[in-house]
């Protein structure tokens, strides 16, 4: 999954990077609300890790910006305001969830799955479609009840594809949700963790829909 995050801070913003790759994520880092309005315009997130206190645009001019447009993306707001007025301005301005620095990056990582989680619909803690569950915190995947061993990119690509079950993801879709910046990606990279999977799972598991992209059928065929 593909997080944003906002934070000015060098050594709060290299750490929280690097324990959410450690946990699964592909991180984008920017350091002020101009940018990440930017990135928020042209990129595709699952998520975003958002702190106030930001210099040029302000988290919560930010954010209250991005539901006017109707952003729906899942924000955390990550912050040392730790007073019961800035936590309830922060969720009525359209935060999902409020944490108060400091923290224990493995909660963060929890919060933004269960943040992901409910956006895509899913109310468990695992996801289970057609014969796959995939548990996004012990980071397994079991067809069928056999363990299938992936790699983090394979992983990543069956996460996105599980939550997003009946529909089609463009090749582009797929590799905005699955790279982060700086990341190289080759031309035919999708295509292959695509074959990976469907000779680590089953052939007729992930559709080919031609000029379209790729999809996760709801039911095992």
């Amino acid at each position: 999954m593909r997080i944003l995050l906002v934070e000015d801070d060098q050594l709060l913003g290299d750490g929280v990077k690097a324990g959410l790759a450690q946990s699964g994520f592909n991180v984008d880092w920017v350091r002020d609300g101009v940018a990440a309005e930017l990135a928020l315009k042209t990129g595709e997130y699952a998520g975003v890790v958002l702190d106030l206190g930001l210099p040029r645009l302000a988290g919560m001019e930010l954010l209250a910006r991005q539901r006017a447009l109707g952003n729906k993306v899942p924000v955390l707001i990550l912050t040392a305001r730790d007073r019961v007025e800035d936590r309830i301005k922060g969720l009525d301005a359209g935060a999902d969830d409020y944490l108060i620095k400091p923290f224990d990056l493995h909660e963060l990582a929890a919060r933004l799955r269960a943040l992901v989680r409910r956006a895509s619909g899913a109310a468990a803690p695992r996801l289970q479609v057609a014969g796959i569950e995939l548990d996004p915190a012990a980071r397994s995947v079991r067809y069928r009840g056999q363990p299938v061993e992936l790699s983090l990119r394979e992983f990543a690509l069956l996460q996105e594809l599980m939550l997003n079950a009946g529909r089609v993801l463009s090749r582009e879709q797929l590799a905005q949700r699955l790279y982060a910046w700086g990341e190289e990606i080759e031309s035919n990279a999708i295509e292959v963790h695509v074959h990976h999977l469907r000779r680590k799972l089953a052939p007729e598991l992930v559709r080919t829909v031609r000029g379209v992209g790729y999809m996760l059928p709801r039911e095992a065929a």
